[in-house]
């Protein structure tokens, strides 16, 4: 990792703090706060974006706008599997950034551990999977322009079975409201 991508990954990840009041299942408590990204959990603000291809619905889709230094981004969506195959959601690309990757935050122990998906992120047949704050969520480095409240990012979702398609996901607020 190159030192100034370095040094700008700890200056942003110090300059605000995580509140994980709604956390995973998982938790038990445990989780009061991490600095790093604002990931507060809670429902999709309104105006998200939606979407369907084939037998998957595509809900819920937003990212949150960027702070000033903040060197990635994180994006949010629901996909439901209304079909009797099951399906993976393999890779995710977007023009506003030069990498996408399929991340999941969990503890383990008293440290919540941030790491991306290798492989895809499985789709069961009738189930719903949600990419959400504090949980597993789309990450997008290198970014072109910091993402702005008001604005949409492009992204392009590809499935094992399903193919691809483009949504346009709505740039919220750095708080998710």
């Amino acid at each position: 990792m190159n030192r100034n991508y370095a040094a700008a990954l700890l200056i942003s990840i110090s300059a605000f703090s995580l509140s994980f009041d709604g956390a995973m299942a998982e938790d038990s408590g445990a989780m009061k706060s991490m600095p790093g990204m604002h990931m507060d959990a809670g429902a999709a603000p309104s105006g998200s974006a939606a979407a369907k291809l084939g037998d998957l619905d595509i809900s819920a889709g937003y990212v949150r706008a960027m702070l000033p230094g903040q060197p990635v981004g994180g994006g949010y969506i629901t996909i439901h599997n209304s079909g009797k195959t099951d399906d993976k959601l393999t890779s995710v690309t977007s023009s506003a950034a030069g990498k996408v990757e399929l991340h999941e935050m969990k503890m383990e122990g008293e440290i919540m551990k941030m790491r991306e998906v290798k492989g895809g992120i499985a789709i069961p047949a009738g189930a719903t999977v949600t990419l959400a704050p504090n949980t597993m969520h789309m990450m997008f480095k290198q970014v072109k322009t910091p993402f702005k409240q008001g604005s949409a990012v492009p992204v392009m979702l590809m499935f094992d079975k399903a193919g691809m398609i483009d949504i346009n996901l709505p740039v919220v607020s750095a708080k998710g409201n």
